[in-house]
């Protein structure tokens, strides 16, 4: 017997499948009335789906209620191989009981350089030969407010180019960048759309009108629009609505962004690790960016975030961008993995 339940506000759904041996009810639901009275209003899954997990393997969790669930929310895209794979849990073990240190900030350790190693195979390769990587803190947010510091840097310009239905974080800078924000330096593009193109067009006719409008807002003296210091897309809209952006339309944002000398970044946070079936979102298009956003999946389950960009980018002094959580090893073994 299998039950559904699919959560409002949210593309998420669990299904119940026959209950496992019943856990005391008092402690599933002690936890859930602790975890309402202590923790933010800004709390959200956990107002949807009132399960307490306490074990987990592949696709399933099992609750403090006995039951188990099938989990479609994988992590919010953190889970590439499913809860608890046994690969990810050995090489996590391995770390652990080799006696190495758990956290070393940024200095160089085996486990740093094999997962770099691995990470560099997987890259375009116009990128993996002239790239650098900066590890960030360990969310997909810093690694976006890295990536935009990195080319106002470099570029000495404070303007982005972004697209409506964009979602790109929570931090402040990474959700100006995002649909819906208000700064005045953040210029927003018209993303593709068949379902609801902004020109009420779609198609690739739809996707042409969208790359001419941007061409003739760039090249307009008296656009108004801030000179740009990058231009930041996801290849896939994740929170806008699962909308992947056309192949040639990344190819002439490309071209568009490498015409001007303005810096393409890649928000592979969502995309990236073989959720649209190429290891990269871009690989589809053939594009290679500038900069790429990564976090996610790559530490394995684990928080990980980094930004790797051409070397041509690479203008911080020591100490320019730094922070307290990047060298976790565990989640460099797991992402390794």
């Amino acid at each position: 017997m299998c039950n559904a339940t699919v959560t409002a506000g949210g593309p998420t759904a669990v299904a119940v499948t026959e209950p496992a041996p019943v856990a005391p009810t008092s402690t599933h639901e002690g936890i859930l009335r602790r975890q309402s009275l202590r923790e933010s209003a800004a709390r959200t899954y956990a107002r949807s789906l009132p399960i307490v997990p306490v074990r987990a393997r592949g696709l399933t969790i099992e609750g403090a209620d006995g039951r188990r669930y099938l989990d479609c929310l994988s992590g919010a895209g953190t889970l590439a191989l499913g809860h608890n794979h046994p690969v990810v849990l050995e090489a996590i073990k391995k770390v652990i009981d080799s006696g190495a240190p758990l956290h070393v900030l940024d200095l160089a350790t085996p486990v740093k350089d094999a997962f770099t190693t691995e990470l560099f195979a997987t890259l375009p390769r116009a990128l993996a030969e002239d790239g650098r990587i900066q590890f960030c803190g360990p969310a997909g947010t810093d690694a976006v407010e890295a990536a935009l510091k990195l080319v106002r840097t470099a570029t000495g310009r404070s303007g982005l180019l972004a697209f409506t239905g964009a979602y790109h974080g929570m931090t402040a800078g990474a959700l100006e960048a995002s649909g819906g924000a208000s700064d005045v330096r953040v210029t927003r593009l018209p993303f593709p759309h068949d379902y609801r193109c902004p020109f009420g067009i779609g198609g690739e006719r739809g996707a042409e009108l969208a790359a001419r409008w941007t061409e003739s807002l760039l090249d307009d003296p008296k656009s108004g629009v801030p000179e740009p210091a990058g231009m930041i897309l996801e290849p896939v809209q994740g929170e806008g609505g699962v909308i992947p952006a056309p192949d040639e339309w990344l190819r002439r944002m490309r071209a568009i962004t490498a015409d001007r000398s303005i810096p393409l970044i890649a928000d592979e946070v969502q995309t990236g690790v073989g959720r649209t079936g190429t290891f990269w979102g871009v690989e589809h298009s053939g594009v290679v960016p500038d900069v790429m956003v990564m976090s996610k999946a790559i530490g394995g389950s684990l928080p990980l975030a980094v930004v790797v960009y051409r070397s041509g980018l690479d203008v911080w002094p020591p100490g320019a961008h730094a922070g307290t959580f990047r060298g976790n090893q565990l989640s460099m073994a797991a992402g390794a993995a």
